[in-house]
């Protein structure tokens, strides 16, 4: 069994790109275990003085569901041309624990229509996949292409 850790980027009730991840979760193939992570409201501010042992538990509770995933999958909008504050947050709490580190990470974008300033929030999303050395494609698939 495969388990893959969905993370969702907005903490929007009805938000296309958590609806985008509970369609994945309801057409995942036998053998893929998804779980959809809710906890990204309850995380404080990053601060890297307070990444330390103990951690806050939403922290912990963080860390640890990376930890048990095998692969991440992520699903976040763009604000102003980038990645949501409170996701990029997020984003901060994962590199002092070290779980995602080499970890496989796909990124899913629900965005319509494709806007020219999208491709902008590829470039921060790219250097932190490289911060954490997760492996990533060069080109984008989707199911059936070659």
């Amino acid at each position: 069994m495969t388990n893959v850790l969905m993370l969702c980027g907005s903490l929007r009730k009805g938000s296309t790109n958590e609806a985008a991840l509970r369609t994945a979760q309801a057409v995942a193939p036998d053998g893929l275990d998804t779980t959809l992570y809710a906890g990204m409201g309850d995380l404080p501010h990053f601060n890297p003085d307070d990444d330390r042992e103990p951690p806050h538990p939403a922290v912990a509770g963080l860390r640890a569901a990376i930890g048990a995933a095998d692969a991440v999958l992520i699903c976040t909008p763009e604000y102003a041309g980038a990645l949501p504050g409170s996701f990029k947050n997020l984003l901060d709490w994962t590199i002092g624990g070290g779980e995602i580190y080499e970890k496989p990470v796909a990124w899913l974008n629900v965005a319509s229509p494709p806007r020219p300033r999208a491709a902008a929030t590829r470039t921060p999303r790219c250097a932190r996949c490289s911060a954490t050395r997760a492996p990533r494609s060069s080109r984008p698939r989707a199911r059936g292409s070659r």
